[in-house]
């Protein structure tokens, strides 16, 4: 095991990401405008974008790590039946899931079961398709949906905390099934659709549009919170929620229900709103 993979396993994921969580909320602007400036400086990042260009304007990183972008900075494509990037990022994997089982990165696999912590849930994916995206340091950091759709639930899921970077993907069994996640099941007019926020270390605070700040706090157990009753429509590129620092979303789509995109390879560049696969019309 290279040194580097070894470290994820014995650094305290938690009490760090605790840590970062505080240290990225502090608004004492020397300090603020430290981390800042290192982002913006280390990774080039974009502010042009931005709605608020001025990355030193915001009360603290994470304010500007969850940055808000200029009407129209990201058009969704027009094919209302198209599934379009809840994200910008790199593509890490994408693909058919085969026999209830997701390609990760070199010969690693693991189950949709796995990653949803269910198996009835997995049922409709067991031949779907799937998509990987892994938000950098230097992306916008909000998840907007894939497709227009229903609230039906969500799925708070305990776990580790292992870095999310490709060295990581590369290098760590079932990576995306072991960490912390929040799984949130839609209903589309043409099927069930799942989108997963996979959190990482020192990057696993996630919030969503409909109940804000979800974690943290971690779980100790499997949080279910059944949202049929609450009338929770979003649609196709509004924003879900955000990761208050950056990490990885997944979607899942059943089978029969969406072609993707030829051509989405691992480190593809993606948009949010960019098309990445087409819907079928529902049988009548």
């Amino acid at each position: 095991m290279r040194p580097k993979i070894a470290l994820q396993y014995l650094l305290p994921h938690r009490l760090l990401s605790r840590v970062v969580y505080r240290a990225t909320r502090w608004t004492w602007r020397p300090w603020k405008n430290f981390l800042i400036r290192r982002i913006v400086a280390g990774y080039d990042v974009d502010m042009s974008q931005a709605a608020d260009a001025n990355p030193l304007s915001f009360a603290h990183f994470n304010a500007f790590f969850t940055r808000a972008l200029k009407a129209g900075a990201r058009p969704l494509d027009p094919d209302p039946l198209s599934l379009v990037s809840p994200a910008d990022g790199r593509i890490s994997q994408a693909g058919i899931i085969e026999d209830g089982a997701i390609f990760q990165a070199k010969g690693r696999r693991y189950t949709v079961a796995e990653l949803l912590a269910g198996d009835d849930a997995a049922v409709p994916y067991r031949h779907g398709r799937f998509i990987t995206i892994y938000l950098s340091p230097r992306d916008y950091h909000r998840v907007h949906m894939p497709l227009d759709g229903d609230l039906l639930s969500t799925r708070h899921v305990p776990g580790r905390l292992f870095s999310v970077a490709p060295f990581a993907v590369d290098g760590i069994p079932r990576l995306f099934a072991r960490n912390e996640r929040l799984v949130c099941h839609f209903q589309g007019e043409h099927g069930p659709f799942a989108v997963i926020l996979v959190g990482a270390m020192l990057v696993s605070s996630i919030s969503t549009v409909w109940d804000g700040l979800v974690i943290p706090p971690y779980a100790k157990g499997i949080v279910d919170r059944d949202a049929r009753t609450r009338d929770i429509h979003l649609r196709r590129g509004e924003e879900l929620g955000r990761f208050n620092m950056g990490s990885t979303v997944i979607v899942l789509v059943p089978d029969g229900r969406m072609e993707l995109e030829p051509g989405l390879t691992a480190h593809m560049p993606v948009q949010m709103g960019q098309r990445l696969g087409q819907q079928y019309r529902a049988n009548p």
